[in-house]
């Protein structure tokens, strides 16, 4: 049996049999001669039954997507025949055995186009299919450049990818949970994780210095279009470290990203423009500004930003750090007896004060005027991560939550494990978390993160391919203790 050749290596084999495998693309029978567009992971190439072939008989009963094994010989096209605007444009296969792997019934629409024309809901259905267009396959392939990418590059700077726990336990400090009930203790929950943030704490705690994680993070939030219930970050942690050598890092990362991976994009300035909270909220009204030059959605002012690069200028990147956060801001009076404070937190309970500020929290004075050690780092008007130097001392952290309204029972009971962890010889550690869906959606030009993930879900957490969220089995429903109140 002839080993298998990728459509990318046929110019390497003109002259020659091969074997390849894929699917057929378009069928094109001219009566005497049949055409065939045939692809696979690689590519696609043009493949021709010739009249007296022995496979002009099966050649006459297929279909799109029929799945086919065909061997033949590789051929240099006629010079009138050459098309130098697509892949193998200057060869062809002409087929001398075919055999049919697998029929496919008529696809529930055309994958042979961008989709963007198609109702997104009947997309998601039948995703599976809408996967095979070329249009996804390269979202799908570069997202996983970008991501090796990023391992490759931090295992070089020393950092080590630790997985943490997907069941965890739920804490009062951000958005909603998703809950997962304990068969061996009734009446028990785990929490889903939001972020992998006490995790990678407690592993600065453990003396892990350069943490990373391409990390799930799952939140049970309210319909918005562009958010999934589940989604993925670059999650790293570093100790001993300041603000600078975190943005620095991260700055360095981003800019290789773009020059090997994309190097079509021009970024706009480098190093990466600087403006602090209190700048972007008075020049442009929102926290994470879009600073492209020449661009209809980079007029000061404007709060409302289309997702996506934008049509003037696709290539163009606008990175810029946006620094110098409030750490606290006031709330009304919460329904949480836990956080019953006048004040909440706007990024997250465990990021430090810049240091001229700590005296300011542990007196617990001036709550407003306490600026955070906190960067988010922002791409074309969009947020894609944001992070901080954390409090590594227990009696500062504690001071955040007393600050938030938690009472010291409930410090105790909910992040009672992080003040010890603190309190063993925890080195000063920061570090950043990257929206790796909304990184690659603005690189690859996409108007939503759904374009950029294998199977996502739609804007109201249902997954339509799977019919998900689903009933359970009454006899499930038993074994764990629970009770559906319709």
């Amino acid at each position: 049996m002839q080993k298998r050749v990728y459509i990318k290596d046929l110019k390497e084999h003109v002259g020659k049999e091969v074997s390849i495998s894929g699917w057929v693309d378009v069928r094109r029978d001219q009566g005497k001669m049949i055409f065939l567009d045939i692809r696979d992971m690689s590519g696609r190439v043009q493949c021709v039954i010739l009249p007296k072939s022995d496979a002009i008989e099966a050649g006459k009963a297929l279909r799109s997507e029929w799945v086919v094994e065909i061997g033949g010989l590789v051929n240099k096209r006629p010079e009138k025949n050459i098309n130098p605007e697509v892949m193998n444009g200057d060869i062809e296969v002409e087929i001398k055995s075919l055999k049919v792997l697998n029929q496919a019934e008529t696809p529930a629409f055309d994958i042979s186009s961008d989709g963007l024309e198609i109702g997104e809901e009947h997309r998601l259905k039948y995703r599976y299919l809408d996967l095979r267009r070329p249009r996804l396959q390269k979202n799908i392939r570069m997202r996983h450049k970008v991501i090796k990418f990023i391992r490759d590059f931090l295992d070089k700077e020393n950092f080590i990818e630790v997985e943490t726990p997907i069941l965890t336990k739920s804490t009062p400090e951000g958005a909603r949970d998703y809950v997962v009930p304990s068969r061996l203790e009734k009446g028990k929950f785990y929490a889903l994780p939001q972020s992998p943030q006490q995790y990678k704490q407690l592993l600065m705690a453990s003396g892990v210095e350069k943490y990373f994680q391409i990390a799930r993070c799952m939140r049970d939030e309210d319909t918005r279009g562009d958010r999934q219930p589940e989604f993925t970050q670059l999650d790293l942690e570093i100790s001993f470290v300041e603000q600078e050598d975190v943005m620095e890092l991260n700055e360095k990362l981003l800019i290789d990203i773009v020059k090997k991976l994309y190097p079509e994009k021009e970024i706009q300035e480098i190093p990466f423009p600087r403006i602090t909270y209190k700048e972007a909220m008075d020049k442009y009204g929102n926290d994470r500004p879009d600073l492209r030059k020449d661009s209809s959605t980079s007029l000061e002012g404007t709060r409302d930003k289309s997702l996506g690069a934008g049509k003037n200028n696709p290539n163009l990147l606008a990175f810029c750090w946006v620094i110098d956060f409030p750490f606290f801001e006031k709330t009304a009076k919460s329904d949480n007896k836990e956080m019953a404070g006048d004040w909440t937190f706007t990024h997250n309970p465990f990021s430090a004060p810049q240091p001229e500020y700590m005296d300011n929290l542990m007196n617990k004075e001036k709550i407003g005027d306490i600026l955070a050690a906190q960067y988010d780092i922002t791409l074309n008007g969009l947020e894609i991560g944001g992070g901080s130097i954390r409090n590594h001392r227990p009696e500062a952290l504690k001071k955040v939550f007393e600050i938030i309204g938690h009472k010291t029972e409930d410090i105790e009971r909910n992040f009672g494990h992080m003040l010890h962890a603190l309190a063993s010889g925890a080195p000063p550690h920061g570090g950043i978390a990257w929206g790796l869906d909304r990184l690659v959606m603005i690189l690859e030009n996409e108007p939503n993160i759904r374009e950029v993930i294998a199977f996502p879900k739609t804007g109201e957490g249902r997954d339509l391919m799977m019919d998900s969220p689903s009933d359970i089995p009454e006899r499930h429903l038993k074994e764990l203790g629970i009770q559906i109140k319709k």
